[in-house]
């Protein structure tokens, strides 16, 4: 019983440094997600379509929860949550060092302890990488004929880092931001302040310089 209460608190410990750990991350991607949803009322418009849909609503309370398994049937949010941290990722820089001399996929040939930055947010706004339209918020550039989710290798949509050092939280991190955003978006309505600047403010974790001001009200037309 001794060996099993020790393997809950590691297993316990480990999941809250694990959780505390990608708190500001999730925070900074809500962020941009629902400025970036609510400044596309077609994209908003659709996420609510696509919950009315697959999601079977609790009646009876102010507030209308989703299990693991309904949020999984979000594809286009799902899609909606990449295209922000293709544009928006939480973490906008990346630092590397090389143990030994290197040639890089560009051609550009590197010595050893030669440190390389990294600009995710650079690379997700590259036409060369996304296309003439790269700078535009569209989820359908997610979304494959038959209604899934395009495969986009990592070194392609860095945002969870790419190789071995991938970031293991990448499917709780979805979770959480569907649950979240779907809870926020069904019950209530969110819309922008008049004449707030929006810009990132490019340290190691990419918030807003201002943050986001917005009006809040509850929802009635779903």
């Amino acid at each position: 019983m001794d060996a099993y209460k020790k393997s809950d608190r590691y297993l316990r410990d480990i999941a809250f440094n694990f959780t505390a750990a990608g708190k500001d991350t999730v925070n900074a991607a809500l962020t941009w997600l629902f400025w970036l949803i609510i400044t596309h009322p077609s994209v908003e418009k659709k996420i609510l379509e696509e919950i009315k849909e697959n999601l079977q609503a609790k009646e009876g309370g102010d507030w209308r929860f989703f299990n693991v398994e309904q949020v999984g049937k979000l594809v286009y949010l799902h899609a909606a949550i990449c295209e922000t941290l293709r544009l928006y990722p939480s973490v906008p820089f990346n630092q590397r060092v090389s143990i030994q001399p290197d040639t890089l996929p560009s051609g550009h040939r590197i010595e050893a302890n030669t440190k390389v930055m990294v600009s995710l947010y650079s690379m997700g706004g590259m036409e060369e990488v996304w296309g003439d339209d790269c700078l535009e918020f569209r989820p359908e550039r997610w979304i494959n004929e038959q209604g899934g989710i395009i495969h986009v290798p990592s070194y392609k949509f860095i945002a969870f880092n790419t190789g071995p050092r991938s970031c293991l939280g990448q499917d709780l991190t979805f979770f959480q931001m569907k649950t979240i955003a779907t809870a926020i978006l069904w019950n209530y309505r969110i819309q922008m302040v008049e004449g707030h600047p929006i810009s990132p403010c490019l340290s190691i974790m990419l918030h807003m310089k201002h943050g986001l001001k917005v009006r809040v009200s509850k929802r009635s037309d779903v």
